[in-house]
C-alpha cells in the first residue's frame, strides 16, 4: 500500500485547488466557435442500427430535455473546454436526474441509486455534478415549476452531503446505501400524506417489476414453448428478424456470447446461471440515447414455468467522455461499464457481467431486477424537489466511494460559492439545449 496523505493535507489540497480553479469559474459557460452539437449527432449513426436512427431521433426530439437525455456525447464536448478542480473520482458521464431510480439489491430491499452506467470514466466530479443540475434546470422548466429553487436545494443537497461522507470513516462511506423504506421514514416528514402515498405505491410497483413481470407481459406460450411477443420496431424476436448481418449477429450473441459471459461470473454465480435453459431472445429497444444501439432480451427458465429469468445483453461502446480523458483501463467496454457500475453503486446486480462478439462489445444484466423509473412528468414540484435532492446525495456518495472525498469537500468549503456558480451554469446550459434541441428537430426531423 502507498503511504497516504492525512486528512488534513487532503482537505488543504482540496482548499489549494481554489487558487487554479476559483469556485465561481464554475459558472462560466460560453460556447466555442467551432461547436457543432448536430455534427456529433450525425457521427454517432454508423455504429447504430439504422432502422431505428428515426425511432432514436423522434425520442430525441419529443422535448428538451428529451434531446439533453439523448446529448450526453453532446455535453462532455462541452464541459471538456471548460476549468475544473483536477480532483477525479469514477465519474458516471450520464447523472441526468432520470437516470437515478429504484431496484431491488441482492438482499431484495428496495434501494435508490444510479442506475445507467454507460459512460462511466474516471474524470472530474464537476462533470456529473453539472449534468444533474443542468437536468433539473430542463425538466422544471418543462413542467413549469420554479427552476432557481429546485436546482439550488439540488446543489446545496449535493454540497451538504459530500461535507458529511467527508466527515465519515472509509467503510462507513462505502457501506451507506439508501434504502427507500428507510429514507422514505427519514425524510417523509418533509413530504405531504399524498407524495409519501406516492413513493410508497413506485416502491410496491419497483418489487413487482421481476422476471415474472417480463415473462407475462412481454412473452406468450405457442405449442408449449415460452416465446416473446413481436412488437416492432422496439421489440423483435430472433425468428423475426431478416436475414443479414443483424440476424448473424443476434445468434452468434446467443450461441456463443452466454457462455463467454459466464467466466466474467463469480464461480457461484455462474453456476446459478447454469441451472436455467434457454428459451427464446429478442432485440429490445431501450432508452433515448441508447436507441439504435444493438440490445436484446433474453428468456431463460429454471425450476418450471414459475421460475423465470430474463436478462439484457446490451451494447457498449466509447464512453461519451473518452475524446477528452486518459484511456480506460479496461480496453473492453462491457467490463469498463460493469466495473465502474460495481464501484459506483452500493450494492448491484449479482448477474453483471460482459461478453464479446467479433469488435462488438456488450454487458449483461437482469432486464427488470425490481427496477422502478420515476416517471418525472407525474410529479409535483415538491417530490420533484425530493427526487433531485435525493439524486444529489447520491451522487456525493457514488463520488465520496470513488475519489478523494476530503479535497472535494475542501475544494467546496462552508459557503455558497458553489452553489451560486452550478445554478449560473445549469441556467445558461439549458438555454444552449433549447437553442440545440430547435436546431436538431429542424434538420432531423
Amino acid at each position: 500500500m502507498k503511504p497516504q496523505h492525512t486528512p488534513a493535507e487532503r482537505r488543504a489540497a482540496g482548499k489549494a485547488a481554489r487558487k487554479h480553479t476559483p469556485r465561481r469559474t464554475l459558472g462560466s459557460w460560453q460556447p466555442a466557435e467551432d461547436r457543432d452539437p448536430l455534427g456529433i449527432i450525425h457521427a454517432q449513426a454508423p455504429a447504430r442500427v439504422a432502422e431505428l436512427l428515426p425511432l432514436r431521433y423522434a425520442r430525441m426530439g419529443e422535448s428538451a430535455f428529451a434531446f439533453y437525455r439523448g446529448g450526453a456525447a453532446i455535453m462532455a464536448a462541452d464541459l471538456a473546454s471548460l476549468a475544473t478542480s483536477g480532483i477525479t473520482v469514477q465519474a458516471c458521464g450520464d447523472a441526468h436526474i432520470s437516470n437515478f431510480g429504484l431496484f431491488s439489491a441482492p438482499d431484495r430491499r428496495t434501494v435508490f441509486d444510479l442506475n445507467d452506467f454507460d459512460e462511466t470514466l474516471p474524470g472530474p466530479w464537476e462533470w456529473d455534478v453539472a449534468r444533474l443540475v443542468t437536468s433539473v434546470e430542463i425538466c422544471a422548466r418543462e413542467r413549469g415549476f420554479d427552476p432557481e429553487e429546485l436546482v439550488e436545494s439540488t446543489v446545496a443537497a449535493y454540497h451538504r452531503a459530500m461535507s458529511r461522507f467527508a466527515d465519515m470513516g472509509n467503510l462507513d462511506v462505502w457501506y451507506t446505501r439508501f434504502e427507500m423504506e428507510a429514507t422514505l421514514d427519514e425524510f417523509g416528514g418533509r413530504l405531504g400524506k399524498k407524495s409519501v402515498k406516492s413513493v410508497r405505491k413506485l416502491i410496491a410497483k419497483a418489487r413487482a417489476k421481476d422476471s415474472q413481470r417480463a415473462v407475462g407481459k412481454l412473452t406468450e406460450v405457442v405449442d408449449g414453448q415460452r416465446r416473446i411477443i413481436s412488437d416492432p420496431p422496439v421489440l423483435v424476436p430472433l425468428r423475426d428478424l431478416v436475414e443479414g448481418p443483424e440476424r448473424e449477429l443476434a445468434d452468434a450473441v446467443v450461441r456463443e456470447a452466454l457462455s463467454s459471459y459466464l467466466a466474467t461470473l463469480a464461480p457461484e454465480r455462474a453456476s446459478l446461471l447454469r441451472q436455467y435453459r434457454y428459451q427464446d431472445a429478442a432485440m429490445k429497444v431501450v432508452g433515448v440515447g441508447s436507441v439504435g444501439l444493438r440490445a436484446w432480451m433474453v428468456v431463460f427458465e429454471g425450476n418450471g414455468e414459475h421460475d423465470p429469468l430474463v436478462l439484457q445483453i446490451k451494447e457498449a461502446r466509447p464512453s461519451a467522455l473518452a475524446p477528452y480523458l486518459p484511456a480506460s483501463e479496461y480496453a473492453h467496454h462491457g467490463q469498463r461499464v460493469i466495473e465502474g457500475q460495481h464501484a459506483i453503486q452500493a450494492t448491484a446486480d449479482i448477474l453483471l457481467g460482459w461478453t464479446q462478439v467479433g469488435d462488438h462489445h456488450f454487458y449483461v444484466r437482469q432486464l427488470w431486477n425490481g427496477k422502478g423509473s420515476i416517471d418525472l412528468d407525474d410529479l409535483s414540484a415538491e417530490e420533484l424537489n425530493a427526487v433531485a435532492v435525493l439524486s444529489a446525495v447520491t451522487l456525493a456518495r457514488a463520488h465520496a466511494r470513488t475519489g478523494d472525498r476530503l479535497a472535494i469537500a475542501g475544494y467546496l468549503g462552508k459557503g455558497t460559492a458553489f452553489e451560486r456558480s452550478a445554478a449560473r451554469f445549469a441556467r445558461a446550459y439549458a438555454d444552449q439545449n433549447e437553442t440545440d434541441w430547435q436546431a436538431f428537430r429542424a434538420e432531423f426531423l
